[in-house]
């Protein structure tokens, strides 16, 4: 059956007949954890890392290494992401630039980057209880590029806290390539989650290892000193990203 020109347009991705992911308004999570692990890094390594005309604090120059492991996604099933935010402000509102994320799913990877700007690549995250110990870690191919260790569930965290940790805005850089090798689009992005409910919310004694490679550089951020660690089990929505800046007016 020929596929008309009416029906390609209402197509969101590709393959036509076989989309790459499905498209519901807003993409629900049920049972979404994080591990958190706050670390202080190289101020001129963190400058060097966020984009124009995001600031961040030089005098406190912290990275969150996250991992979220994804029970239940509408659309998307489950699946484990990892990667570093680095919390900045944008026009006096203060929020999180998304550096880099890593995930073993490509719906996700592909909905992430096409509708939003989420900046997603392959890689192997997981997220799992060893005995007393919450154990995050993240391969690119077959080499472990990160170590996360938490005490688990040794002491409780408000969940307003929680809340506020997780419900900052988010900045990403969304580009999109034209046929001619030139950018068709370049913007600052702005998301933030909502309807959120903190199921629990938990602190404890952390650390953090980051291992070089080439293609997966977290640590080209290295970690100096663990600073703040949660565990935080949600649900939650997430919205669609907004345009706050265009590059490519301001060159």
């Amino acid at each position: 059956m020929k596929i008309d020109v009416n029906n390609i347009s209402k197509n969101l991705n590709t393959p036509l007949t076989a989309p790459a992911y499905p498209s519901p308004p807003l993409y629900k999570f049920n049972d979404r954890e994080y591990l958190n692990i706050y670390y202080r890094t190289d101020p001129k390594a963190l400058r060097e890392a966020v984009p124009e005309p995001l600031e961040i604090d030089e005098e406190n120059p912290i990275v969150r290494f996250e991992l979220m492991y994804m029970h239940d996604v509408t659309g998307l099933g489950g699946y484990t992401e990892a990667g570093q935010v680095i919390p900045v402000s944008f026009n006096n509102e203060d929020g999180d630039y998304i550096h880099s994320m890593y995930v073993n799913n490509f719906p996700a990877i592909a909905s992430g980057r096409e509708l939003s700007s989420y900046p997603k690549k392959w890689g192997n995250p997981k997220l799992y209880q060893d005995n007393e110990t919450l154990v995050g870690t993240l391969d690119y191919g077959t080499l472990r590029v990160a170590t996360a260790t938490m005490g688990y569930k040794q002491i409780e965290l408000p969940k307003e806290t929680a809340l506020e940790e997780i419900c900052r805005p988010n900045f990403m850089v969304k580009t999109v390539m034209g046929y001619d090798r030139q950018f068709r689009v370049c913007d600052l992005v702005r998301t933030q989650i909502t309807d959120v409910t903190v199921k629990g919310a938990w602190t404890g004694p952390a650390r953090l290892q980051l291992f070089e490679h080439a293609l997966a550089p977290l640590a080209d951020l290295p970690v100096l000193e663990v600073v703040g660690a949660s565990h935080i089990l949600t649900d939650l929505t997430l919205n669609i990203a907004q345009p706050v800046y265009n590059y490519l007016e301001k060159k």
